[in-house]
């Protein structure tokens, strides 16, 4: 069985923790000043595996908060994958020698499939994520969103998945757009059939959580992961009510 991880999640934008509501920067919730300290009390909470978004970096990649990043893994001595508008090597050659156990990358892994495979074989395929985001249609297929929702790639799930297993892809963290954000609960259906589809890939679900019932809907899935945002910045439930609920409930 694979440990299965609860993984909080902060978004920052000059360094607030903030929330964007279906990723419009027009439409920010403000939530604290200090990321630091919010990570330090999950992990003191049993967290072992924290992501971050860099919306600032995202949205003006000369204004990456790449040194605010490093002190937060520092400060909080705890594996984290950073993610936001990872277009360049040098952006991940930054973030690893900031202490990145992970690097989430998302638009950049479908619109320069050679590039990032050849990130891939330099710096190992457990250094990545890939974050696909999806519309799912009537039909069921499963469209990838590119530019932060803003257009659609016209490439499939499966396709690009299996297009990076020749790289050796480990990670994929899967979210189906129409659920970000909502607390309205997590695509279960969704994660049981890439889990079962690609047994050997990791898989993190991400959007929808809003109770602790969707986080033990999510428990047969065969998730690796569950990534938690808006939901713990709301105290809807803690980190370690999530982590109990998940290995006991």
């Amino acid at each position: 069985m694979k440990k299965s991880i609860i993984i909080p999640a902060l978004d920052l934008i000059d360094g607030q923790v903030v929330r964007l509501h279906q990723g419009d920067y027009g439409k920010q919730t403000n939530y604290s000043s200090n990321p630091t300290a919010l990570f330090a009390d999950y992990v003191a909470q049993g967290s072992e595996q924290l992501h971050l978004v860099d919306l600032t970096g995202a949205k003006d990649p000369a204004k990456r908060q790449t040194k605010l990043i490093g002190e937060i893994i520092q400060a909080t001595n705890c594996s984290v994958q950073v993610g936001g508008g990872i277009r360049t090597e040098q952006d991940i050659a930054d973030l690893l020698a900031v202490g990145a156990n992970r690097i989430v990358i998302g638009s950049t892994a479908v619109k320069e499939r050679a590039m990032v495979k050849g990130w891939f074989e330099k710096y190992g395929a457990e250094k990545f994520v890939l974050a696909l985001d999806v519309n799912i249609a009537a039909n069921g297929e499963k469209i990838i969103a590119i530019s932060g929702w803003q257009e659609a790639s016209g490439v499939s799930l499966e396709e690009l998945i299996e297009d990076y297993q020749s790289v050796g892809l480990q990670h994929v963290l899967c979210t189906d757009i129409s659920r970000d954000g909502t607390l309205a609960g997590s695509n279960v259906d969704l994660y049981c059939e890439i889990c079962a589809k690609y047994p050997t890939i990791q898989f993190q679900s991400s959007g929808g959580i809003g109770s602790l019932a969707d986080v033990a809907a999510l428990k047969g899935t065969g998730v690796a992961g569950v990534i938690i945002g808006r939901a713990l910045l709301e105290g809807k439930f803690s980190v370690e009510e999530a982590i109990e609920c998940w290995q006991n409930g």
